[in-house]
């Protein structure tokens, strides 16, 4: 298949994939359509910025902690003042970037594959990454009774949570690494690829019909809860184990109209940074209530706690490591190769963390000029 070709496959999948139902609790990728505007809990009070309201999407998945927490406790809304929070919930990457397309978003907390997908096809004019958010969470599960080793996973049947998302291209660059062939769209090779939605994984496991799974948190310690074990976790293979797994990005029309309200909200995402960091405890735990309010369902401390351990969270986006995901999307055959020069916009963030006393953060030499 040419390189054509695959990118009009993976594209059709995208498609696809948008029209899958809404989950409770989803990851980092690709999927469905935004959930009912939840709740802001504080009220916006004093002097308006240039916006009466800022739109701010994110996913109900403890990878968007920064959101979850930053609006459950109001940090976010404390920085704009009489500027309104609306915050609006996604379970996937496409369709939040389309809101941002349509206008009826401004800012979101999305995963690294969907924001070099939602770039490159407009051309480089639809958005900016402005911060980071967290890194790690990603880990692969396997049936012990079957896998004992990393060697034992050829010829066996290894879930991802959609074709072309931030773990699919991962563990099919891994593949690659073994010296193990997998043809990207089928699966099909020396190990068995098999894209499974998230909230189906751990039934799949259950009844035999996937021998594990390369999945972020916390569908990661779900699986475990259910008897597997982690094998490999992803930070292992990364440079002082950091990898980017969510974003923080602009619509680049709002940033232009509205930088007053971008750098509020920045500094609210970095005030929740610091907080989170600071008090781990009440942090997971704020998350958690927050995640029972917009699924309807909070996650139990055998899920929870070992999911909430295994992610960081930073403001630093980690850009060198979004374009190593991009480069492997490539090798993989899943997107040819995208210009991202532009997609970051760091000046603000510098700017409230310079303020703030803290260090700089790098855009790889992909900010814009």
């Amino acid at each position: 298949m040419t390189t054509s070709r695959r990118l009009r496959a993976f594209r059709r999948a995208l498609v696809a994939i948008t029209a899958l139902p809404v989950l409770s609790v989803a990851a980092c990728g690709y999927g469905s359509d935004a959930k009912d505007e939840p709740k802001a809990p504080v009220a916006a009070k004093g002097a308006k910025l240039s916006a009466d309201s800022v739109r701010i999407g994110y996913f109900p998945n403890l990878t968007h902690a920064t959101a979850l927490v930053g609006i459950e406790k109001g940090l976010i809304q404390k920085e704009l003042g009489g500027t309104v929070v609306k915050p609006s919930t996604f379970n996937a990457g496409p369709s939040e970037i389309e809101a941002l397309n349509a206008g009826s978003l401004d800012i979101g907390f999305i995963g690294p594959s969907p924001s070099i997908n939602g770039y490159t096809k407009s051309g480089g004019k639809n958005l900016r990454i402005v911060s980071g958010s967290a890194s790690g969470g990603v880990k692969l599960v396997v049936n012990p009774k079957k896998i004992k080793t990393l060697d034992d996973l050829r010829g066996k049947k290894i879930a991802t949570p959609q074709l072309g998302n931030t773990q699919d291209v991962a563990f099919l660059n891994w593949i690659a690494e073994k010296g193990w062939k997998a043809d990207a769209q089928s699966g099909k090779g020396d190990v068995s690829v098999v894209r499974t939605d998230n909230k189906v994984t751990p039934d799949a496991y259950k009844s035999g019909s996937i021998d594990g799974a390369w999945v972020p948190e916390p569908t990661a310690s779900k699986l475990v809860a259910e008897g597997g074990k982690v094998l490999l976790d992803e930070t292992t293979l990364w440079p002082d184990g950091k990898f980017v797994i969510t974003n923080v990005i602009v619509s680049q029309k709002f940033l232009a109209a509205h930088p007053d309200v971008v750098e509020a909200v920045l500094k609210g995402t970095v005030a929740t940074n610091a907080w989170i960091n600071a008090h781990p405890q009440d942090a997971k735990a704020a998350a958690n209530a927050a995640l029972e309010e917009l699924s309807g369902k909070a996650l139990p401390a055998e899920v929870l706690d070992p999911a909430w351990e295994s992610i960081a969270i930073t403001d630093d986006p980690l850009a060198a490591t979004l374009n190593t995901q991009a480069e492997h999307a490539v090798k993989a055959g899943l997107l040819e190769a995208p210009d991202l020069a532009g997609i970051y916009d760091l000046r603000p963030l510098n700017k409230v963390l310079k303020a703030a006393g803290g260090a700089e953060v790098a855009d790889a030499g992909l900010g814009v000029k």
